[in-house]
């Protein structure tokens, strides 16, 4: 039997993060398949800030010499980040939930018995806790049409265009999406493509260091990005104005997504919607029921012609391709909301939490 304590020490300081992990029985089972007692007990009081190996010897005093051999351990499951190619010496941190452990037995694609047991686990735990998790203050991410469908390129601004932000990522890795993974494992997958989830900077570099991604240049991003689009997927990226920055664009499909579906599921605000909306030139629509089928959200229904409930639209754009008379268009909100700042974001999510 697994030691209560030390797990539910685990998951208090888990919880700590920007995206928290609430402690729930799936939770509770998720601990105890990715952090084995001792590693548990390591986790416990590893800081989720990057901390030399220095600093954590005198830390954890008591585990000496081995205590590098621990850590190195944890790099390995996916549940603390380091690189190897560090300038003086080795840092480590804590992963979170999001972006971190509820991704790393997944982004590799191989299905084994660790991501067997963990994919049930994490479809309860949404359910459980992690949907109103995602949904505390500030959502940690948002909606972002490619611009191809925008109807004024010209105006749009910086943190709407995805291909200036894309080409200015120091470094391009594509692993496996974690979400239509976890719903294949349990027998309710879909048919949507796997190798889209996209992962930028230094998360990107340790994805591939560890065998969980592949390196992709710039120009591969926007291919995969654009197939994406046109395949249905929504652009879900960082909610946060991070200079340009960015470190993470989910593909995301609407039956297996935890923010997309979660929200279907559950109604609760798991992501930030885009500034725009879809709207259908009624005269142009020939009701060919395209657009109905692909929305992700169900905010479009045909009868005689399409059409769109703005309280449900999320101004993804994917009914736009598949329109065969083109009257489906993006339209732009009334009073646009730019991301949060960091300090923003941080403030509005922690502040809700006490």
């Amino acid at each position: 039997m697994a030691n209560t304590k030390l797990y539910d020490d685990l998951a208090a300081h888990l919880d700590q993060g920007i995206v928290g992990s609430p402690k729930s029985p799936a939770l509770m089972g998720i601990l105890e398949v990715l952090f084995p007692p001792e590693e548990a007990r390591i986790a416990a009081k590893l800081p989720l800030v990057d901390t030399t190996l220095s600093a954590l010897q005198e830390l954890f005093s008591e585990d000496g010499d081995g205590l590098e051999a621990v850590l190195d351990s944890m790099v390995e499951r996916g549940t603390v980040f380091s690189l190897r190619q560090t300038s003086d010496e080795r840092k480590f941190r804590l992963l979170p939930s999001v972006v971190g452990w509820a991704e790393t037995p997944f982004w590799a694609g191989k299905e084994n018995d660790q991501t067997r047991a963990l994919s049930p686990l994490w479809l309860k735990y949404r359910e459980e806790a992690f949907g109103q998790e995602l949904a505390r203050g500030v959502p940690p991410v948002r909606v972002i049409p490619i611009a191809e469908e925008l109807p004024d390129k010209t105006a749009v601004v910086p943190y709407e265009d995805l291909e200036p932000l894309v080409r200015q990522q120091s470094y391009h890795a594509a692993g496996h999406c974690p979400c239509r993974l976890m719903r294949k494992s349990t027998g309710d997958g879909c048919d949507h493509s796997l190798q889209n989830c996209l992962h930028f900077g230094e998360m990107a570099q340790f994805m591939v260091e560890r065998g969980m991604a592949r390196e992709i240049t710039p120009d591969e991003t926007m291919k995969i990005l654009r197939e994406s689009h046109e395949e249905g997927l929504v652009h879900n990226t960082d909610n946060v104005d991070a200079g340009g920055q960015i470190g993470t664009i989910c593909n995301c499909c609407g039956c297996c997504c935890v923010f997309l579906d979660t929200k279907n599921k559950l109604g609760i605000q798991t992501f930030s919607a885009s500034n725009y909306r879809a709207e259908m030139d009624q005269e142009m629509c020939v009701a060919c029921s395209n657009c109905e089928d692909r929305c992700p959200m169900h905010a479009i229904e045909v009868d005689d012609t399409a059409v769109v409930d703005k309280t449900i639209c999320i101004g993804c754009g994917v009914c736009i391709p598949s329109c065969t008379s083109g009257a489906a268009h993006l339209v732009q909100n009334a009073d646009p909301k730019p991301p949060p700042s960091v300090e923003e974001l941080f403030a509005a999510r922690f502040i809700v939490a006490d």
